[in-house]
């Protein structure tokens, strides 16, 4: 993660989000030799920021209830859902981009191998969930099955170099703006511009060309879609394997943490620990709704409703005449799945960032980081929705359900970072190297 005490998408992570640092406050470099000196001690924890906790703690909880009482039981529980992802997400600085980031630039696999586990954990309830048909609240759960086509490679794509360019993935965007990472507020605005402009220019991308969803389940069945599911995994993680014994990148610096049972809250968990924590979370989210957990199909009615509220007429949009779109546009944000979810991630990362000493404001944002976050946030908006998601929606989701598309995107994702790695350097942004900073 960073190497600094800044965490902008000029200094990301080495196995989060790359938008929250994992290391000390103070720079730690890279050794020359991987295997000739001591990965370097956390610095200590700061101290907790008792405003922005009971800020925080109070909206989450009166959001919550109100949620609860207006709407009913199953917004509120989804609210909530989120609000333990974001705890989640913040605890394990568990990501996406710096994954990639650190796989492509100097061959550290530890992050992919955590998508591994959170992938094949996430395989194994989804098939437990959706092969008994249990759901709550009415719901039937489903899987996230996407169509093969132009759309999924060039979004997927686009998707890969923006997140490197913003510093950020989506559920990375949301957790590090729950947390004060101001640059972030940026990339999430960009995200939502690129959602919208997508959303206007759909007419023009409607019928690109594309094949329907392959889902292993519906010729396998549950079961073989599973084991299919979880043999390609093992063969990912023996190919980072592979990969980092050969290049032998640098050691990561830890993060600050307590230990204990203090570590719950106030420490750094285990990606393991993360991994298991959003899977379980991810399929409480698919019980609780009927559809897997996404983020960015949020970012467009947000925009959407931004533009109807100075009184601009989205609704006359081909994207939004779509009947499931025009309910969703026409109801209350806090009826919309993901926007709850999402909502709730940025409340629990608030919570837990308080708790754990690390929220903070950047005030002071280079004019190309600014930039960088916009531009990259446009690129991850136009592209998750070419794509049909994002790197939950298509990527875990879509690998979860045993689905092809989530496949490609993971792939088109990985050559889109080869590219924003490169980009990178226009806009001054670091990038992991075996003799540098961790990044």
């Amino acid at each position: 993660m960073s190497s600094g005490t800044t965490s902008t998408p000029a200094s990301s992570g080495a196995t989060g989000t790359g938008v929250l640092p994992r290391t000390a406050s103070t720079p730690t470099r890279f050794l020359t030799s991987a295997t000739s000196a001591p990965t370097p001690r956390p610095a200590p924890l700061g101290p907790v920021s008792r405003v922005p906790l009971v800020v925080a703690m109070l909206a989450t909880i009166a959001l919550a209830a109100y949620t609860w009482a207006s709407y009913g039981a199953k917004p509120g529980v989804l609210l909530l859902l989120g609000a333990g992802l974001g705890v989640a997400l913040f605890h394990s600085r568990f990501g996406f981009t710096s994954a990639w980031r650190q796989l492509v630039a100097v061959g550290n696999g530890a992050g992919l191998r955590a998508h591994a586990l959170l992938l094949g954990t996430t395989a194994t309830l989804f098939a437990l969930v959706i092969g008994t048909g249990a759901g709550l609240f009415g719901s039937v759960p489903e899987p996230s099955g996407g169509p093969l086509g132009v759309g999924l490679l060039v979004g997927s794509f686009l998707f890969g170099v923006g997140m490197q360019i913003g510093g950020a993935c989506a559920s990375g965007t949301l957790f590090a703006v729950g947390s004060g990472q101001s640059a972030i507020v940026l990339t999430l605005g960009g995200f939502i511009v690129g959602s919208v402009l997508y959303a206007w220019l759909y007419p023009l991308v409607d019928t690109l060309p594309q094949l329907p969803p392959y889902v292993l389940a519906d010729h396998v069945g549950w079961l073989g879609s599973w084991a299919i599911t979880i043999l390609a995994l093992l063969v990912v993680v023996a190919v980072t394997r592979v990969v980092q014994a050969r290049r032998v990148p640098p050691p990561v610096a830890p993060v600050p943490t307590s230990r204990g049972a203090l570590r719950a809250i106030r420490g750094s968990w285990p990606l393991w620990v993360g991994a298991v924590a959003l899977a379980v979370l991810g399929a409480g989210v698919l019980v609780v709704s009927g559809g897997a957990w996404g983020v960015t199909s949020a970012f467009t009615l947000w925009g959407s409703k931004a533009l109807q509220a100075i009184g601009l007429h989205p609704e006359t949009w081909a994207y939004w005449q779509q009947p499931k779109q025009a309910a969703s546009l026409a109801g209350p944000v806090l009826t919309d799945k993901t926007s709850l979810t999402d909502i709730g991630i940025m409340l629990g990362a608030a919570v837990a960032a308080a708790a754990g000493g690390a929220w903070t404001l950047h005030r002071r944002i280079p004019a190309r980081t600014a930039i960088a976050a916009v531009l990259g946030g446009i690129l991850m908006g136009v592209g998750a929705r070419l794509a049909g998601g994002c790197n939950i929606g298509a990527y875990l989701a879509g690998i979860a359900s045993g689905s092809l598309h989530g496949w490609v995107w993971g792939l088109c994702a990985l050559a889109g970072t080869w590219v924003g790695l490169r980009g990178r350097a226009a806009f001054g942004l670091a990038n992991p190297r075996r003799d540098d900073s961790v990044c």
